[in-house]
């Protein structure tokens, strides 16, 4: 008799036993799939876990050893080569091609630089003349004894590097009075000649010190300790505290500058923004401050920054006031804030959004090729959109870009059904669809760009800042880099040399009308000092 069988012979024959019985085997079955429910959900989160550590690891990885690029991996790259390969050799094989290959042979051809490098590029260097002469013993001709005559010379360049050093300007103000009131027991009128306007009240620092040191610390990246090891070994010593005042004083000469910089940002149909952290002292730890960037468009080509103590969305709402145009950013939720309510349009970063698939790659490879081809086309048309008019590029993104968002629109979609929530994959997928809207931006305005690498790019040397000064003193400190850095980074910007702009500036900005504070913005000083170079006949200054 079977195992069932007698189990089914020893059943009670009472209804209330049988009831109890089923019962209990009942809750025996629903604490089973409880357990298995729970073991199911375990492994799920030790899945999801694995998968965001790899992600985390290839992350740190990508920043300590990769390239700065957002890729696949090579291994990704190698299958992609491999499955290309693979087709090729499937196709027939054209031997007109290959006879045509054979009978003209490649030949290779290193591109070489001819002769040396052009005397022309050093045009610019002043020049210092040595000449070598033969002493009058070694003129004497060894087979006949006559002294031998000079019948010409040869030339030849050197490039040498001299180090800056420190000189001392004294101005004498002569005094003046009259003898004849003098010698009356009169007031003899004594007056004094007038001293040219400094940038700094009382301050012993010329122009071109202060220049140094802002482009220096802003725009070189030196922390100030580095300045005065430096200026140490060129035989003055300058604390580091003080080039911190004079950073602050110089900041304190230009702000009516960087004011008007910030007014024109404002009028710009598209402001590209961005932010990071910028540590600031305070008691027992440093304070998470925040350093943000405004670029403006080329109607008004100012990269301006602001210095806020926190993240929170006042902080961009109270610099961009009643801006009613496109702001191109990031993700941030804090921009949500900032556009509610108001005629602003937020756009997106394609940029951000690929790098989301990119970083997730390693947990879900076939998603992460798929979704960055597609984004690549995107790239794509951008690049053959670069040089023509905004009304040319609208075109073509409607016409190339727009079928492309369609397909990858629905791939979201159907990539959204198939993870699981948590997935590192799923948040790049949920990521790129809730910023759909801001993302399309750039399909009905031709002027708004793909993405926000322009900020980005200023946001790192903001970082790089950061890493060798590590921190500012003060909320002052703080002002003083925004200040500093929005200048330096807009003479960049227009391939300019920020020492010398900064030397006409702290000389002729405390004395300058500010009813024509325009003619000293960035771009507008660089037009006419160029007029006046070429007015002079003077060579043009290279650009950094």
């Amino acid at each position: 008799m079977s195992t069932n069988e007698n189990f089914l012979s020893n059943l009670p024959d009472d209804k209330e036993t049988l009831k109890a019985m089923l019962h209990s085997l009942w809750q025996e079955r629903e604490r089973q799939e409880k357990r298995a429910e729970e073991q199911r959900r375990r492994a799920d989160e030790l899945y999801l876990e694995t998968l965001r550590l790899k992600m985390e690891l290839e992350r740190y990885k990508k920043a300590t050893y990769g390239p700065r690029a957002d890729r696949l991996s090579m291994n990704q790259l190698a299958q992609m080569l491999l499955e290309f390969a693979e087709v090729l050799e499937q196709k027939p094989i054209n031997l007109e091609d290959l006879r045509q290959v054979e009978s003209e042979p490649e030949v290779r051809r290193v591109k070489r630089r001819k002769g040396r490098r052009a005397l022309a590029n050093f045009e610019n260097l002043p020049v210092n003349t040595y000449v070598y002469e033969l002493s009058a013993e070694e003129r004497l001709c060894p087979c006949c004894g006559v002294e031998r005559k000079e019948i010409g010379s040869e030339k030849s360049w050197q490039i040498e590097y001299m180090p800056g050093h420190f000189e001392r300007l004294e101005h004498v103000r002569k005094k003046y009075a009259c003898p004849s009131c003098e010698h009356k027991g009169e007031n003899p009128q004594i007056t004094v000649a007038a001293k040219a306007e400094t940038a700094i009240e009382k301050g012993f620092a010329g122009p071109g010190l202060l220049a140094f040191i802002v482009t220096s610390k802003f725009a070189d990246y030196l922390p100030l300790y580095r300045l005065e090891d430096i200026f140490e070994r060129q035989g003055f010593e300058i604390s580091r505290a003080t080039q911190s005042v004079w950073c602050g004083d110089v900041a304190d000469v230009v702000e009516p500058l960087y004011q008007r910089m910030a007014e024109r940002v404002r009028k710009s149909h598209v402001v590209a923004t961005d932010d990071t952290v910028l540590p600031m002292l305070s008691p027992g730890q440093t304070q998470s401050a925040r350093m943000w960037v405004y670029v403006g468009d080329e109607r008004n080509p100012y990269n301006v920054f602001d210095f806020t103590l926190n993240r929170s969305r006042e902080g961009p709402k109270g610099f961009l006031k009643d801006y009613t145009q496109v702001l191109l950013a990031d993700g941030y939720g804090g921009y949500n804030g900032v556009v509610a309510g108001n005629a602003i349009t937020r756009a997106g970063c394609w940029s951000h959004a690929r790098r989301k698939f990119v970083e997730a790659e390693k947990t879900a490879p076939e998603i992460a090729r798929e979704a960055v081809a597609l984004m690549d086309s995107l790239f794509a048309v951008e690049r053959q959109a670069k040089d023509i008019s905004v009304s040319e590029r609208l075109e073509l993104r409607q016409k190339q870009s727009v079928p492309v968002l369609a397909g990858l629109h629905r791939k979201l979609l159907i990539w959204k059904d198939q993870l699981i929530p948590k997935h590192p994959m799923a948040d790049a997928v949920d990521y790129t669809l809730g910023q759909w809207e801001a993302l399309t931006v750039f399909t009905t305005d031709g002027a708004v760009p793909i993405d926000n690498n322009v900020s980005e790019r200023e946001m790192k040397r903001v970082v790089l800042n950061r890493k060798n000064s590590l921190f500012v003193g003060n909320p002052r400190g703080g002002r003083t880099a925004a200040i500093l850095a929005s200048l330096t980074s807009s003479c960049r910007r227009h391939d300019m040399d920020p020492h010398l702009y900064f030397m006409q500036l702290l000389v002729n900005l405390p004395t300058w009308p500010a009813r024509d504070l325009d003619a000293w913005l960035p771009d507008r000083w660089k037009q006419a000092h160029f007029a006046r170079c070429a007015a002079l006949g003077i060579p043009l200054p290279p650009t950094p």
